[in-house]
């Protein structure tokens, strides 16, 4: 490994991060493996994030200043400026473990795969867990298609070869939230193979202001992103249940979390067209196999449109006073 070739760039899109963004980029520059870059990229931020980024003067770091233009977009500019055969994307409130690029980096290179995904820590406001992901031999999603269930839809714990973006033209969605749901899924179409290590090297943030937490008319994206993923998939004929296991699993998750919602309009609304989309794309979807692991009162309440607008309604008056 050429010590002034760049082997990895991460990619860190970064809005009014001021009070997460130091924590960040500490983690970033600290990297066991030096043969990195470091792309940093201000999209509008109105906070002293600028101020915060200035102050590190490490050659590696890449800045950028734009004007607002979302998560999606910037990712994208950050992918056309990155010159590393790799590529990695660490959101502004998140944070890496000091080794994490060079286990990525070596476990791509011992199993010659196209992408490894790990382990990764949720940081509730210091509250830390783990999350453990079905292991898996090195594979691509033909050979086994429980990838498409195993592979969490996020980048931020993930390597990407930069030459499969590249080449299949997988960039992230720019008009929408949960833009990067449709970028690992087709990733993962793509990939020749794809290796798992199980360690835990990525720490995902959730907090008041977090993308995660924000609840509001955005919400409704998901099924937009939803929808470009089933039509990227439509002719893999193979993979037909897990992708129906999925979406049913994709939506109940975000249907149950309308406890949160403070509008009840939205709330209501994103339920009824949650299971209108069920419904119209697999009219099966009360089936239990969709709901395997759950006990029966949440395989009940997510399989019932009514029951999960009352579930939302009385569980979640105490998370919306």
């Amino acid at each position: 490994m050429k010590e002034n070739k760049i082997e990895i760039s991460i990619i860190v899109p970064i809005y009014n991060s001021e009070k997460y963004l130091k924590k960040c980029i500490d983690s970033l520059i600290n990297q066991t493996m030096k043969n990195i870059e470091i792309i940093l990229i201000n999209d509008g931020s109105t906070d002293n994030s600028e101020k915060i980024i200035k102050e590190y003067k490490d050659e590696r770091i890449k800045y950028f200043k734009n004007k607002n233009q979302g998560i999606g977009k910037t990712r994208n500019f950050g992918i056309k400026k990155s010159s590393g055969k790799y590529l990695m994307f660490i959101d502004s409130d998140d944070y890496i473990s000091n080794n994490c690029c060079e286990m990525f980096y070596n476990n791509i290179i011992n199993n010659k795969t196209d992408m490894v995904v790990s382990n990764f820590y949720k940081d509730r406001q210091g509250i830390i867990e783990k999350i453990k992901l079905e292991d898996f031999l090195p594979s691509s999603i033909k050979e086994n298609k429980d990838l498409l269930l195993i592979i969490n839809p996020g980048p931020c714990n993930k390597l990407f070869r930069k030459s499969i973006i590249i080449d299949n033209n997988i960039y992230f969605e720019e008009e929408h939230k949960y833009e990067d749901m449709p970028f690992v899924m087709k990733y993962i179409k793509y990939a020749r193979k794809i290796s798992k290590l199980d360690m835990y090297l990525s720490y995902y943030c959730i907090h008041s202001n977090s993308e995660t937490t924000i609840r509001d008319k955005r919400v409704f994206d998901v099924l937009k992103q939803l929808k470009i993923v089933r039509k990227e998939f439509e002719q893999e004929k193979y993979l037909k249940e897990n992708l129906n296991i999925f979406t049913v699993d994709l939506i109940t998750n975000y249907t149950i979390q309308q406890r949160y919602q403070k509008d009840s309009k939205i709330r209501n609304e994103f339920i009824n067209q949650s299971f209108d989309f069920m419904r119209s794309n697999i009219p099966n979807y009360k089936n239990k196999k969709y709901y395997k692991g759950k006990n029966i009162i949440r395989r009940t309440i997510e399989r019932n449109k009514v029951l999960t607008k009352l579930y939302c309604k009385i569980t979640g008056i105490k998370y919306r006073r």
